[in-house]
């Protein structure tokens, strides 16, 4: 954890308690309390239909006002639930409309991230009653999922628009905690496709690169950096991506590829950690939030084209830089929860003075009730993105996608025309499989059938 990057200490910021009446606190007390419910009690509903696959449900409830309490999470939870249900274009709406919650806060995030960043100390009753704005991970990842959904729509441009920015919040969130997060690989892989899409090798073999330098994509990106190598003429390269990756192998003349994309499991998520410390002036309350895992049951997913298995690869491990990213805040929450603490400490004493034991309860109650860890977060992210590509002869192909750990998915018997692209975008929850299909041209489909294959 490392200190906020501030030139004024916390404990420099002068806040004086304003209180009337036992009254008054005790009506805010029970305000407080009437608006505590948590965002994982508010959210039960839509979560459990998301899991459980009722995703037109689960966008609906999202997006009910009193659910979420936040447009930035109305619209990345919905926008989620719809791109799990391949309902692209619905899941661009409500994606956009996250992102157009938090675009002030996130411009003043790229011109200066330390200014930005003073927004964690708002000194509010407790976390939750701030507007928010995600956290800076989450922010990457609506991007990068938009940039996601823009690819599946055939928006390749748009696409490229979102992932760069994505990127570059990335990287003023990193300069703003001076570290290196090993995120960004889904970013890096739909520009590296969409530089590829738009004929720009050149440009894709370095967001390769860069998966490359953070860990991420392993086989994935590397066989793509030996592959570009070898078409780009980088022989100064190409010796070291060969003896680490393996020797170039061609693809088919005129290959069609199959790109699987994969959210698999489901993320992280908040949990309250408290201490509350009785002394003779009043209750201390503590809290902070802390992350807490999902235990996964799929571990990767299978391509099967024509009998060739590839497996996927983690390009992105959503629940390792939530962790990291929390991390780094968590020195602010507590520190700012310690100095709510005793600001109402202090309260309680003036309310004792003034009303006598009453004043003490009231003050002592108020401190209990409003000091709550703020639980918000987007949980319907995975717990990872994973991929994997295939590169096969122009031809008729039976593809079948594969969970380990869970179902089992034919999707169907192919036609695919010579350089096509085919993307397969998949999410796991629990043992099930969900699985679209986008290109190709399905064979093993009577007439009527085809016009409801767009997503399967």
């Amino acid at each position: 954890m490392r200190p906020f990057p501030s030139s004024r200490p916390l404990a420099h910021t002068p806040v004086k308690p304003v209180v009337h009446t036992p009254k008054l606190v005790l009506a805010l007390t029970a305000a407080g309390a009437a608006s505590c419910a948590t965002y994982n009690e508010r959210t039960v509903d839509a979560l459990r239909a998301f899991e459980n696959g009722r995703f037109e449900e689960a966008w609906e409830s999202y997006g009910e006002d009193d659910v979420t309490r936040s447009e930035f999470l109305a619209g990345a939870e919905a926008g989620m639930a719809c791109f799990a249900a391949g309902e692209w274009v619905l899941a661009i709406d409500y994606f956009s409309r996250a992102a157009s919650a938090v675009r002030d806060f996130e411009e003043k995030a790229l011109v200066s991230p330390e200014r930005a960043a003073s927004g964690l100390l708002s000194w509010a009753v407790n976390e939750s009653f701030k507007d928010y704005h995600g956290e800076g991970f989450e922010r990457v990842m609506l991007h990068a999922t938009l940039g996601l959904a823009y690819l599946a729509t055939g928006a390749v441009e748009d696409a490229m628009v979102e992932v760069r920015l994505a990127d570059d919040l990335l990287t003023g969130e990193e300069d703003l905690y001076d570290t290196d997060y090993r995120a960004g690989g889904l970013g890096h892989f739909v520009s590296a496709i969409g530089f590829e899409l738009l004929g720009r090798p050149d440009d894709a073999f370095i967001d390769y690169l860069r998966m490359e330098e953070k860990g991420l994509g392993g086989q994935l990106a590397g066989r793509a950096l030996v592959r570009l190598a070898h078409e780009l003429n980088r022989t100064d390269e190409l010796p070291r991506l060969e003896e680490r990756y393996g020797r170039y192998v061609a693809p088919p003349e005129d290959a069609a590829r199959i790109i699987v994309v994969a959210g698999v499991g489901l993320g992280p998520f908040k949990e309250e950690t408290r201490l509350d410390i009785p002394t003779g002036d009043g209750v201390l309350a503590w809290s902070v939030p802390s992350l807490t895992a999902h235990h996964q049951i799929i571990s990767k997913l299978v391509l099967d084209v024509s009998g060739n298995p590839i497996e996927t690869v983690v390009i992105e491990n959503v629940a390792s830089v939530a962790k990291e990213n929390l991390d780094d805040r968590l020195a602010w929450l507590a520190t700012k929860s310690a100095v709510r603490a005793v600001i109402k400490r202090e309260m309680t004493q003036q309310l004792e003075e003034e009303h006598g034991g009453i004043g003490f309860l009231a003050g002592n109650l108020f401190a209990l009730v409003t000091e709550r860890a703020d639980l918000r977060a987007w949980t319907t992210l995975p717990d990872t993105w994973q991929a994997c590509r295939a590169f096969v002869s122009p031809g008729t192909h039976e593809v079948v996608l594969r969970a380990n750990g869970g179902g089992t998915r034919r999707l169907g018997t192919f036609v695919l025309e010579p350089g096509e692209t085919v993307f397969v975008y998949a999410r796991t929850l629990q043992t099930r499989l969900y699985v679209h299909t986008i290109g190709g041209r399905r064979t093993d489909l009577a007439a009527s059938e085809r016009e409801a294959v767009g997503a399967e």
